[in-house]
Parts: C-alpha cells; structure tokens; sequence
C-alpha cells in the first residue's frame, strides 16, 4: 500500500500538470474537448489523492512502523480515535490532507460547472491545479509521507499529548476545509479577470463558495479556542499567537467581502475592492500555511523548522503577481456603476465595515511578523503581546460591532432625518437604559460598560429588524407571528440569516467582555482537606488519587466546592505523565454555568500531598461559545438555497413588493 500511496502522488502531479496544459491550449485554440479533458483530469487528480489518503491511514491503522510518518505520530497503546486523527497529526499527513481537500473542493467546482461559466473554467481548472502542483510538488520532493526506515521499530513514538483531545479530531479538519476553501473563489476570480467575463455572473457563482469556508474556518477557529481552553491550561481561549492569527487573517477578509460583495450586486460599485478582497484572502491562507509549516515563528500549534517555505514564498510570489497583474489590466472594465451619494448611507456603512476588517487585518498582520521583521533588520528579534493586538483591536472591534446594529438601521443612497428617528430612537433608549441597569448593579468598568452598551445596541436592531419583517409578512401573508416569522426566514435566508449571525456575534462579545473585564485568577497551594475561597466559591481540597492508563499514568485532585455554603460539585483537575513522549499533560477541571466559568488547574503537588492549584474564575465564559453556535446557525441559513433558487426574492434588481415590505 506503502508503494501504491506513493505512486498514486507521482501520477496525480502528472495529471494535473496535464490538466493546466490542456485547459491552457484548449482556451488558445478553441477547442472544447481539450477544455472538457482538462475538467475530467481534475476529478482524476482527486481519485489519485484520495488513493494516497487511503493507503496512509491504512499504513496507521495497521501499525506499519515501516513508514516514518506512522512511527512519528502513532504506537500500538493509541485509540482508533487518536489513530485517525493521527492522519494530520504530523507535518507530512496534514499536507496531504490539505491537498486532499483541495482537490476535492475542486472536482466539486468543475461537476457544479459543466453546463455554466463556460468562459471561466478554462481558467478555474488551471488554477486550481497551480495549487494542487505546490503540495504535491512538496509531498513528492521534501516531505514524502511514505518514506520507509530501514529498519522499522517495534512501537511508534505516538501522537502528541497536547494534541490526544477529542477537539483535535475535528479542529484541524475544518482549519483545512475554510483555508482550502478560498482556492475556489480565487480560481474564479481568475477566470473572470483572464477571461474579461466581470458581469455579476462570477460575484453569484463564488458568493456561495466563500460563505461555505468561511463558515468551516469560523468553527475551526472556535474548536481551536475551546480546545486552548481546555487542553493549555492557562485559563484562556485566546493568546494571539501567531498561529492563530494566521487562522484569522483569511477569515477577516474574508468576512469583509461577504459584506461588500452585497454593494457590488445591488449597486454595481466597489468591484475593484472585491476582486482585492478575493486575492488577498487567497493569498493569507497561503500564507498562513507558510508560518504554520516553515518553522519561522515559534508556536505550540506551529510544526518544526523544515525548508517547506520557500516552496511556499516562491508559489505566493508568483500567485500575486499573476492575479495583480491581470486586475490591473481589468482596471477599465471594473469601474463602479455608481457612486457614493452620501456618507449616511447604507453603502457607506458597508464601506466603513469594509475598512475595519481590513485594519484589524493589517495590524494582527503586523504585531505577527514583527518578530521576524525586527529580527531581519536589527538581529534581535522583538515580540509583539496580547497588549498590542488588544489595545489596537478592541476600538475597531466595537466600532464594527456598532456597525452591524447601524447598518440595517440606514437607508440605501441618502439617510434622512425621519428615518433617523424613525429606526434609531428605540435601540438607543435600550442602550441607554441597560446601561444605566449595569451601572446601578454594579458594573463600573469603562470599557465593558461600552462594550455592553453596543450589545445591547445591536441585539436591539437585530429583535427590531426581525419583528418589522414578521409584522409585513403576516399583513401579506396573514396566519400567526410565528408562522409569518418561519416563513420570513425560509424566504429570505441570506438576509435574515445574516441577521442571525450578527446576533452570535453579539453574544460572543458579551462572552470576551465578561470573561476580559472580570476575571478572577488566583494561585493557591493547599494541604489535604485545607479549605479556601476563590470569588464566591469555597474550594475545600480533600485529596489526590492516582490512575494507571495504557498511555499514561493521571494524578487527580478531589476538590470539593461550594457556594454560599451550599454544596455545589465535586471537580478533579488531573495532570497526565505520558509514557512514550515522557511528557505531562494538564487536564483542567470544569464548572461551567451561564453565570461564570470556575476553571481549576493542577499546577503541581508534593509526595506529602500538599498541592498547588491556579483557580480561574471566567464570568459569561459560556455566552462565547453559544454565540459561536449561532453564529453557524445562521450561517447554515444563509446558506441553505431559497425557494426558487432562481433568486426572484432578494435577487440584484429584481425586488418584489413583499420583500420592500419586509425591509421596512
């Protein structure tokens, strides 16, 4: 299988090497059997890549320590669980993976696209398959994950503890989904680009193809949080480590683009910019595969220092270049329809939005490669905190909050002052009223005070938006408030869909205030049976236990914690001594309550039994990760095609009446 898995590799470079010829010369001669040759190379590739998946995860599964990469990341005592996560649990499986999914999200395109967008596929496929060649090219030549030993071991080294979690079965699954994802609508803006076709034909066929990677990288991001969270041990989700801003580079400009592509369809403007936004978002996923893989920024999530970044550097190079290129020579074609008449306008609120994510963008960019940066020029290498990026990112964190609770509130073209009283008096006398609530319970931290105040702003947009579309549905539609409400959301998915995110983006904010402004940390250290206070909780710590695993041997603590002096629950914060990689783990204990986290660690103990603890107590900690899941709520619902897909309803120029009605 060893041999098959490699061969399957070799002939899937030569497929689609085959693949971006025949496109290439098909478009130049005119020929469309060469252009359809080309389109079914492409579902060859993916048969070839799936090949090789198959054969290394059979290697895995069977313990054929003959093979490097299974002896690296895999031993005889590992679950069937861990064994399969092991797949892309090391440097060479999880490029193979990677490629996998691109080639599978790029026979999707070409299937979705036999019968339409015939002036772009030549160009798609050829792209598409550019990229496909980059991993390939690394899996044949630099990181081949078939190489055999000479002699094989009697047992592997197994999987990284850090990374035995049942989050990290899913986690880096979906990073690759909405990484490799974005492949698609920078393959199409090629097309249109090299093609001239820049109608609104290419924005409709990749609007989809963006929201769908936006959606897996939105839960990657959220699983990579909570597992931080409760694998790390250091009472957070989020640390800006490099890694994991490079996960969020794509995804901010990426969520901009959903935005403004909205101006583009509707109004004919900011062409320019999307296509930009295309290109970028392509261009940080590929480069936030070089900070993960190259080995010049040191991370708990990065793999070692390898020579893969130059293949990386070389292929982003040559991608922007190409993709610059071609948009300049567009330039003339992808002038606006229209223009901005007004700054109070629903297009300028987009526009702002636009200008957010971008600076956040830019400045999580540049607090990231600071280090290499101040490296290369003074030698010595400078790193950039979480005071940095908070400091810079929370102000346009919360202006883009106040945005989303803005923009449904604006007319399109020209604001006026009636529809300024109309829309905005009742979100502000909620705002100011909660706020006021706050202050009077308590609450005198400025920056939550804000922070609350435009989630509360914002949540009451969102309720006012909805209850407007209800009240116009049932007066077209007649039947109750709640078969209106279902049938206002199944008719108009992408709008209120949106709205549904934004909503989970409202508790998500509520979940950082919270859990930011009114931490509780504490270091304690506590003999058998000694008893202490952390917030409002009593910890009365009882004893430890010890537990003998196949992998692994885990010393336990019983702390028993109460409130008020009412008994509460029973946690055991664990620590794991991993036999194989001699490594030790912390397994944080858990309270979670919609309230407040009480999060307790096992920091270390003594043979007499004394035991030192790090309590952690997180208010509102749970409201982040129920926002995530609206969040993927709505962003399901947006998805999910309408009735009539033909888009009559909320289609570009083609309003209907009820659909105004329900935009109030």
């Amino acid at each position: 299988m060893n041999d098959v898995g490699g061969a399957a590799l070799q002939f899937a470079f030569v497929a689609a090497l085959y693949a971006i010829a025949t496109a290439l010369i098909g478009v130049r001669t005119g020929r469309q059997e060469l252009i359809r040759s080309a389109e079914r190379a492409t579902f060859g590739v993916f048969a070839l890549v799936s090949v090789a998946m198959i054969a290394l995860l059979f290697a895995i599964l069977t313990h054929d320590f003959r093979v490097q990469y299974v002896t690296s990341v895999s031993n005889l005592s590992m679950p069937i669980f861990y064994l399969i996560a092991s797949l892309w649990g090391g440097q060479e499986g999880s490029m193979l993976l990677w490629l996998w999914v691109l080639t599978l999200y790029g026979a999707i395109a070409v299937a979705q696209n036999l019968h339409r967008n015939r002036e772009l596929m030549p160009y798609v496929v050829p792209t598409l398959m550019a990229t496909s060649i980059l991993f390939l090219a690394i899996l044949i030549f630099a990181e081949n994950p078939f190489h055999e030993l000479a002699q094989a071991p009697l047992d592997g080294q197994g999987l990284n503890p850090l990374l035995q979690n049942p989050l990290m079965v899913i986690h880096p699954p979906n990073l690759y989904l909405g990484f490799v994802g974005f492949a698609v609508p920078f393959s199409f803006a090629i097309g249109a680009l090299a093609s001239g076709r820049l109608d609104s034909q290419w924005i409709r066929s990749i609007r989809r193809w963006t929201l769908i990677p936006w959606l897996f990288l939105t839960v990657g991001i959220l699983l990579g949080g909570q597992w931080a969270y409760v694998e790390l041990g250091w009472g957070g989700y989020w640390a800006w480590d490099p890694v994991e801003n490079a996960s969020l580079l794509p995804w901010l400009t990426a969520t901009a683009f959903l935005h403004s592509v909205m101006i583009q369809e509707k109004k004919g403007m900011l062409k320019v910019w999307n296509m930009s936004l295309v290109i970028l978002t392509y261009g940080l996923s590929i480069f936030g595969t070089f900070l993960t893989r190259s080995g010049v920024i040191s991370s708990v999530h990065a793999f070692a220092e390898s020579s893969l970044g130059v293949y990386f550097l070389i292929y982003l190079a040559i991608a922007l270049t190409i993709a610059v290129a071609l948009l300049v020579w567009r330039l003339p074609e992808l002038r606006s329809d229209h223009r901005l008449e007004s700054v109070l306008s629903r297009e300028s609120s987009f526009l702002f939005n636009n200008l957010f994510f971008v600076g956040i963008m830019f400045s999580v960019l540049w607090g990231t490669m600071f280090p290499i940066i101040s490296e290369a020029v003074r030698g010595v290498k400078i790193s950039v905190a979480a005071p940095f990026f908070n400091q810079v990112n929370v102000p346009l964190g919360l202006a883009l909050l106040l945005l989303s609770g803005v923009c449904p509130l604006i007319a399109w073209r020209r604001g006026s002052v009636r529809n300024f009283q109309r829309n905005f008096l009742n979100p502000l006398v909620v705002s100011l009223l909660g706020v006021a609530v706050l202050y009077g319970s308590g609450i005198r931290h400025v920056v939550a005070l804000i922070s609350l105040s435009i989630c509360l702003f914002t949540f009451s947009t969102i309720v006012l938006e909805f209850y407007r579309g209800t009240r116009a549905r049932r007066a077209s539609t007649g039947g109750t408030a709640w078969q209106a409400f279902f049938s206002l959301m199944t008719r108009n998915r992408r709008r209120y869909g949106g709205y549904t995110i934004h909503f989970g983006v409202v508790l998500i904010f509520v979940g950082i205030t919270g859990s930011s402004a009114y931490k509780i940390e504490r270091d304690i250290v506590l003999d058998p049976m000694e008893q202490t206070t952390v917030g409002d909780f009593a910890l009365r710590y009882e004893t430890l236990e010890s537990d003998l695993q196949p992998t692994h041997e885990s010393i336990r603590a019983r702390v028993e914690v109460s409130r008020n002096g009412r008994y509460v629950t029973t946690l055991f914060p664990e620590r794991r001594f991993y036999f194989a990689q001699n490594q030790p783990t912390t397994e944080v204990a858990l309270r979670t309550s919609l309230l407040e986290d009480l999060y307790i660690i096992l920091a270390g103990f003594e043979p007499s039994g004394t035991a030192t603890f790090k309590v952690f107590v997180n208010p509102l900690m749970v409201w982040l990760w129920l926002g995530g899941l609206v969040m993927i709520i709505g962003t399901l619902i947006a998805i999910w095609p309408e009735r009539g897909q033909s888009a009559r309803i909320g289609a570009p120029g083609t309003p209907t009446t009820e659909t105004a009605a329900e935009q109030g």
